[in-house]
């Protein structure tokens, strides 16, 4: 949730502000503003202009320009942001911060912000873990700060271990769930993703299309929204952000429903995204099956019903969310799904819908309630899509 926030993003000087820009680049993508201030060591690893360039804004480094006499004020910057950033945060930073120094710009902005504080440290493992850096971490958390803990890896001393700053990617994600209200806080949440393989024999399976980028980003949005989250999914090659995530891991229909049916009862809701697969074979061979004769012929057998089987338990404190992917009729099909599998709402895209669907990372969706309303969503990401979807799921929750 950083749309149309004010954020300013404070780089000293470390070999991690090479990765400034690549944050500012993720924050504009967020649809942040962003002004960005240097210390005068940061301009020895990357240029002003260079980030100019990117915020679109002018990049502050002095209390004044001496061309013009131009003032910047720190003051007037702590009252504009809504955030401020500070990646890297030297260890010599950090001191200064939590000793109340406001030696540069950068620092006397610190000191005059209104708004939270986020601090991301980059430093050698031994400057990590040092005491003095340890205490004024400390110190800094006591003011409120937010500290962004550095990841384990190669550093650029070419040791490994704790003080690689943490990744631009995970870095912005880290304030877009700080700015994300918590509606669902204190709800579990089951959600199903992905395709499912079902096994002919020791190298063929019957599948589908489904890449599991719709569930995830489900996964995601609830865990945002402060929901502790259990995703069940098929074979993806997707990974998650969020600690609240809880991941299993399934192959074929029949793993998905004994995951899903021990995981319900324990659950406030559940929406199943997963395009599980509605046939398996009745026998899978032991052995590769062999290029024979002109035509092989599979006998196949219906997969347990997963939708339908909560749908008959679920109870009254309890939410199902189901999904309904077509390619005719898609509104009759859909509401004859939300009522045999006693859905609270269905979610509904078709495939003849350009750009939605399997594949994508954008999908075009109708969301048809119980009650008999339905609501239609023009073609977006699926990050803002599942964002549509939690926003319906709150408005069932809070009726």
């Amino acid at each position: 949730m950083l749309q149309d926030k004010k954020i300013i993003l404070g780089i000293t000087g470390g070999i991690a502000a090479y990765k400034s820009a690549t944050i500012v680049r993720l924050l504009l993508k967020q649809g942040a503003e962003v002004k960005v201030v240097m210390s005068a060591s940061a301009k020895e690893f990357i240029t002003p202009l260079t980030l100019a360039a990117l915020s679109k804004n002018p990049v502050l480094t002095d209390f004044f320009d001496p061309t013009n006499g131009q003032w910047n004020s720190h003051v007037d910057l702590g009252l504009w942001a809504d955030a401020y950033l500070i990646a890297p945060a030297t260890a010599n930073s950090l001191a200064k911060m939590a000793a109340g120094i406001a030696d540069n710009l950068l620092l006397t902005t610190y000191l005059s912000a209104k708004c939270p504080v986020f601090l991301a440290p980059a430093m050698d493992l031994d400057m990590f873990a040092h005491p003095a850096t340890q205490r004024n971490l400390q110190i800094l958390r006591s003011y409120g700060n937010l500290v962004i803990e550095p990841s384990f890896g190669e550093l650029a001393s070419g040791l490994e271990g704790k003080g690689r700053m943490e990744e631009p990617e995970n870095i912005v994600h880290f304030l877009d769930d700080y700015f994300t209200p918590k509606q669902l806080a204190g709800k579990k949440i089951l959600i199903t993703a992905g395709p499912t393989y079902e096994k002919i024999d020791p190298v063929r399976f019957i599948g589908n299309f489904s890449s599991g980028k719709m569930g995830f980003a489900l996964a995601e949005s609830c865990a945002a929204h402060g929901a502790d989250v259990c995703l069940i999914a098929g074979p993806v090659q997707l990974s998650l952000q969020h600690k609240n995530i809880q991941l299993i891991k399934v192959s074929s229909a029949q793993e998905m429903f004994d995951a899903v049916t021990e995981k319900f009862p324990e659950m406030d809701g559940t929406i199943l995204s997963a395009a599980v697969a509605d046939f398996t074979p009745v026998a899978i061979a032991e052995d590769k099956i062999k290029r024979k004769g002109d035509r092989l012929t599979i006998e196949l057998k219906p997969t347990p019903d997963i939708a339908a089987t909560l749908g008959k338990i679920k109870t009254e404190k309890q939410f199902l969310v189901g999904f309904a992917l077509e390619t005719s009729n898609e509104i009759e099909n859909a509401q004859l799904k939300l009522k045999n599998k006693n859905l609270d709402f269905i979610v509904l895209n078709s495939l003849r819908d350009e750009k939605a669907g399997f594949g994508y990372d954008t999908n075009k969706i109708t969301i048809l309630h119980n009650t008999g309303k339905s609501v239609s969503f023009d073609l977006k990401p699926k990050k803002e899509v599942a964002e549509d979807i939690v926003n319906e799921l709150v408005k069932i929750l809070n009726r």
